[in-house]
């Protein structure tokens, strides 16, 4: 992990599985407004306990050493078909984890932005 990114987490940070085959990595405070919202979502419904079996219930706890190294849990490892080479990207409020593979083909022609998901960030003003 780049000092940069282990900076910004702190000195224990929560990942989990990434919507994108990859891992994402929170602050704690971040993870405990996440936690806080949902809670707030109902077990009746099947999407609900869905994501929070896949995405909360896949969570863990990270510890940096003092080389920056933290270990990964086999689960999220397989899910981000984790194997050497690693690409730690950073956004507003997460870490994203990939594969080099796994972003190297995110990043292909077949993958890139269409016009359909930019006019949806143009609509946030951005």
């Amino acid at each position: 992990m780049p000092a940069k990114f282990r900076e910004a987490l702190g000195e224990r940070f929560i990942i989990t599985k990434g919507f994108d085959s990859c891992i994402l990595a929170y602050t704690l405070a971040k993870w405990e407004d996440i936690e806080q919202k949902a809670a707030a979502l109902s077990s009746a419904d099947p999407d609900a306990r869905k994501f929070l079996r896949r995405f909360v219930g896949a969570a863990a706890d990270a510890e940096p050493d003092g080389q920056g190294r933290f270990l990964i849990p086999q689960s999220l490892r397989e899910h981000a078909r984790l194997q050497k080479e690693v690409v730690s990207i950073g956004l507003i409020d997460r870490i994203e984890i990939w594969s080099k593979e796994n972003w190297d083909y995110y990043n292909t022609e077949e993958c890139v932005m269409d016009k359909a998901m930019q006019e949806k960030i143009a609509q946030v003003g951005i």
